[in-house]
């Protein structure tokens, strides 16, 4: 076999064949290998014109000689142990020029771990967020690459041809050392989680609440999609909402069961978070509700206990114009911990996050591209290191939309209709406009039990309350 590319990419699933596409329509030779040797067949028999483009190879060793050194190979296998084995297995065939990408959902902290081991070895190592799903790897995803600057300069003029493109700009910039792309490919995950549970909120809420039907709820939904709302997921629900089962003709969302799952990465994000001392509530909250909507015995028999709830909204609620504004509120405050958590992160590990550039990279090819993120973008260039409440034009939106969030949360709970999603992001609204708080009881409760002491208010150097020499 004649060496011809310098890049490889392991790993033929669905994403991995897509992203190989990808690269050979972009204009890249590539070699490919995948640990079944049928699958690389086929995967090159259905290449169609691109197969001229792609060198195919049945072992690993024939795969790792057809790069001309110095190599970039692509890993698109599972995350965890399988990448573990799969540098393992390419350790020995590697040389001190030669870099792998894991293009995973890797967890953030084995990337760094990796990093480091790799450097250790005598090669080169990055991981790079990849967000789109299927379509986004085939025709241009966000890339959140993170790497030192060398390797960027390296791999980036490929990442950056096979991105996404907003305004023609791609989206795939890099993110800092070690795992940093994958840390904000976390993050951009809790924020989808977060996203859809709000979203699947308030359609619970016009489902339920106000009786109405899929039909219905798609023509909100297609409207929101027209102003400030306008994203992704707003225009998927929409069309999800709009479909039929083609085996019963109902709405195909009444026929599927309400159990959500997940992959992990909303649940790292929430541990992460409590790591960072940041509190990220509404994603920790959507994290919460797939977990709870598994738990489907459970909450039948909740509903044959405790009587079936939801029930209708009480008369007089809010209107579905006060939906559309809960849900740019909660979007906003959802936002707002996610990049703050990215900040706190970024002094935690001394990345130095571009956090301007992230919203940037996130307004195309992601599964939470929206319209909002190109003004999140400018607000977070603007004034960086200040959270988005307090950046124009979200200041506005919020004192616009707060009280629609408000009455939202208050009649659906008063309805028995679950929204903790919405409830999170209230209550941390509430909280960051207090200026004083009750924990200055936690903080005597401390002191009364543990004698941890706290700060006076009169700035007096007495670090104990009375209560202290009593228990002693």
């Amino acid at each position: 076999m004649t060496n011809t590319t310098h890049h490889g990419l392991i790993g033929l699933g669905t994403m991995g064949a897509a992203l190989a596409l990808n690269i050979a329509e972009k204009g890249f030779a590539l070699a490919v290998y995948n640990r079944t040797p049928e699958v690389t067949r086929a995967f090159i028999a259905a290449a169609g014109g691109l197969a001229n483009r792609l060198i195919p190879a049945e072992s690993l060793e024939a795969f790792v000689a057809a790069i001309v050194p110095p190599r970039t190979i692509l890993l698109m296998v599972p995350a965890g142990p399988v990448v573990d084995a799969q540098i393992e297995a390419l350790r020995p065939l590697l040389g001190a020029d030669d870099l792998i990408v894991d293009a995973g959902n890797a967890n953030f902290a084995d990337t760094q771990r990796r990093t480091e081991q790799a450097h250790a070895d005598g090669f080169g190592f990055m991981g790079i967020g990849v967000s789109g799903g299927e379509e986004g790897a085939r025709h241009g995803a966000a890339i959140m690459a993170g790497g030192s600057a060398h390797q960027w300069t390296r791999v980036g003029p490929l990442l950056q041809a096979i991105a996404a493109r907003h305004q023609d700009d791609p989206c795939a910039a890099p993110m800092g050392q070690g795992g940093a792309g994958h840390f904000v490919k976390m993050v951009h995950n809790g924020i989808e989680y977060a996203d859809m549970q709000m979203i699947s909120e308030v359609y619970s809420i016009m489902r339920d609440g106000m009786g109405l039907e899929p039909g219905t709820i798609a023509e909100t939904f297609e409207a929101w999609n027209s102003g400030p709302l306008a994203s992704y997921l707003i225009e998927i629900s929409a069309r999800i909402a709009r479909t039929r089962d083609p085996i019963s003709g109902a709405p195909m969302l009444d026929m599927i069961r309400d159990t959500a799952g997940q992959k992990g990465t909303g649940r790292w994000t929430a541990i992460e978070a409590q790591h960072l001392a940041v509190p990220v509530p509404v994603i920790e909250a959507a994290v919460a509700a797939r977990n709870l909507s598994a738990r489907r015995h459970d909450r039948q028999r909740g509903a044959a206990v405790f009587g079936d709830m939801p029930g209708p909204l009480p008369q007089g609620g809010p209107s579905v114009r006060s939906f559309e504004k809960a849900l740019i509120a909660g979007k906003i405050l959802c936002y707002a911990q996610g990049f703050e958590m990215l900040d706190a992160a970024t002094q935690q590990y001394g990345w130095d996050l571009p956090m301007d550039t992230i919203a940037r990279v996130w307004r195309a090819g992601c599964i939470i591209r929206s319209d909002m993120l190109t003004e999140m973008a400018e607000a977070l260039h603007a004034q960086p290191g200040q959270n988005l409440i307090f950046s124009e034009p979200f200041t506005a939106l919020l004192r616009d939309s707060e009280q629609a969030l408000r009455e939202t949360v208050i009649a659906a709970t008063r309805a028995g209709i679950a929204v903790p999603a919405l409830s999170a992001g209230l209550a941390w609204f509430d909280t960051m406009r207090t200026r004083r708080t009750p924990a200055n009881m936690i903080q005597a409760q401390r002191d009364f039990f543990g004698a941890h002491g706290f700060e006076r208010t009169d700035g007096i150097d007495a670090p104990h309350g009375p209560w202290v020499a009593s228990v002693a």
